[in-house]
């Protein structure tokens, strides 16, 4: 599963309502629970009781919420182990000769035409 959908996850099992964890996240409310209900669908059950007023997990949520955090944990020591992190590296420099793209049906710069 996304680390991303997890975050959303737990963020919006945390707060209060879904508006306010979206604004915590800096992402909008329909991202939020479209993310949530991505969760849902990739595991087969309701994490949400969508019938309450303020943000109530299921008993499913609450376990699953448990398990997320535990994820999420285990993520960000890993990215923090010095070479556990994501591949990366330096970044190389571009060696073209800084001419603009070739554009589809457009003579090629610096070539002649061919002539008969």
């Amino acid at each position: 599963m996304d680390i991303t959908l997890l975050g959303h996850f737990v963020a919006a099992a945390e707060a209060p309502d879904f508006a306010r964890a979206a604004q915590a996240l800096a992402i909008s409310r329909d991202t939020l629970s479209a993310s949530v209900k991505q969760v849902e669908a990739e595991l087969g059950y309701a994490l949400f009781d969508r019938a309450a007023e303020s943000t109530t997990l299921t008993k499913i949520g609450v376990a699953f919420l448990a398990d997320a955090r535990m994820e999420l944990a285990q993520k960000a020591a890993r990215s923090s182990q010095p070479g556990g992190g994501s591949g990366g590296g330096k970044a190389k420099a571009n060696k073209g000769k800084g001419r603009a793209p070739a554009v589809k049906g457009q003579p090629k710069l610096g070539k002649k035409r061919q002539s008969r």
